[in-house]
């Protein structure tokens, strides 16, 4: 920690090792309030959101006053940021597209179809009313199906590219998208069924009430299981940016893409995944998904929280009234979405419209919002939807990335070289 005064302004410096402890402090501040705040439950909110937040604010006021600034070293965000990614690639598997039958097919090419849509319309939106195209994308898939996560990491990427405010817009999207899929999904959910006077009833199939995701797992993580799945994600982040640095350097020197950027966490990502595809079949390595769980929960607290703890809160200033266009327009468009396209390939029942919640829950927010709103449909109406709880977690965390990673990369490259940020 250091502390100095440049062009007048008293600046507090933390090392990387500070800005660690305060990031791990900040996320327990975080699970407090959380648990004492019932709007930050209802709606889902992280608790590396919440607290880094809080740090956030504080560093505004300052700001403010003119007096005084702060400053973070956060080295330890990017490795965090690639084992993060990493466990998702590592739940990636292709297997389990066949054993949640043509339901889960046409969940999964509505999502990818929304994921390609939301940064459309978003960057379509943001060159009608006079901001980057790119910024667009932020308010797109970005920050709404990505949520905080993906928000977190193509923030600086796009910023990187002289993109002015992109990791404030792509955090406060996916914090308002948070608050917007966990309201609406219930009440367009219910509308559904009394709209179309559908008959309380789920699927029967035994395939949806015994599926493994929708069991606890019996057997305790021991130290052995969380070091042995921590090598296997620590090999893979290495091997994946590896791959990412060799695929920038052939588009560059080889292809000849200009302003063209893959990156290491992508990467690390895609390389899990054909690990985790390889290894279905192989059975090299006995995968522990509570162990894997444990490591991105670890990663995933300190980088999100790291990225909110360092965000600059005035850069949204003058973005205000365009960003609130935009993110209302794709509340309204994958509303639009839900009742007019998804609902009715889903077969127009029970358990396609419980589906239809779990569609905006983690459309416009994350995963747990999906569960959440599915859960309140499902104890209002005292039918559980087995085939839901299988089908939108499973594409929501884990399936939606295999296209909707690639598509928020070239969307980003391709905006950013068509429309270049000329600097003073």
């Amino acid at each position: 920690m250091n502390w100095e005064t440049i062009n007048g302004v008293f600046t507090l410096s933390f090392d990387p090792l500070f800005t660690t402890a305060i990031a791990a402090i900040l996320y327990m501040i975080g699970v407090g309030l959380r648990r004492k705040i019932a709007f930050l439950t209802r709606y889902s909110i992280p608790a590396a959101v919440i607290g880094g937040l809080v740090m956030a604010l504080i560093t505004l006021f300052l700001h403010h006053r003119g007096g005084a600034t702060v400053k973070f070293q956060t080295t330890l965000q990017s490795p965090m940021m690639l084992a993060f990614f990493t466990t998702v690639g590592i739940g990636g598997s292709l297997g389990l597209l066949k054993k949640g039958g043509r339901a889960l097919i046409v969940y999964l090419c509505a999502c990818w179809g929304l994921a390609v849509f939301q940064n459309a319309f978003g960057a379509s939106l943001a060159k009608i009313f006079g901001i980057h195209p790119v910024l667009g994308v932020m308010a797109g898939a970005v920050s709404l199906e990505g949520g905080h996560g993906a928000a977190a990491a193509f923030g600086p990427t796009a910023e990187a590219m002289g993109i002015a405010g992109a990791k404030a817009v792509a955090i406060a999207s996916a914090t308002f998208g948070l608050i917007a899929g966990g309201i609406m999904g219930g009440p367009l959910a219910t509308w559904l069924i009394q709209r179309n006077k559908l008959e309380l009833s789920a699927s029967q199939d035994a395939l949806y009430k015994t599926h493994p995701d929708l069991e606890t797992m019996s057997r305790e993580t021991d130290s052995f299981d969380l070091f042995r799945m921590l090598t296997l994600v620590l090999a893979l982040m290495a091997l994946g940016s590896m791959a990412s640095g060799w695929f920038n350097d052939q588009a560059k020197n080889v292809w000849k893409w200009q302003n063209f950027s893959l990156p290491g966490y992508v990467g690390a990502m895609f390389a899990a995944v054909i690990f985790r595809n390889l290894n279905d079949g192989l059975k090299v390595v006995r995968l522990h998904e509570r162990a894997i769980e444990l490591i991105a929960d670890i990663s995933i607290g300190i980088f999100l929280t790291m990225a909110m703890m360092s965000l600059r809160i005035w850069d949204l200033y003058d973005l205000a009234i365009p960003l609130i266009a935009i993110l209302l327009l794709q509340v309204l468009s994958i509303a639009i979405i839900a009742i007019f396209v998804l609902f009715r390939l889903l077969g127009r029942d029970y358990d396609a419209a419980v589906i239809c919640s779990g569609f905006v829950g983690h459309g416009l927010g994350a995963t747990p919002n999906a569960v959440s709103n599915m859960s309140a449909v499902c104890e209002r109406y005292g039918v559980i939807s087995y085939k839901a709880f299988l089908i939108v977690p499973l594409c929501g965390a884990v399936l939606i990335d295999l296209v909707g990673i690639p598509n928020i990369v070239w969307f980003i490259n391709r905006l950013a070289a068509a429309f270049p940020v000329v600097t003073p």
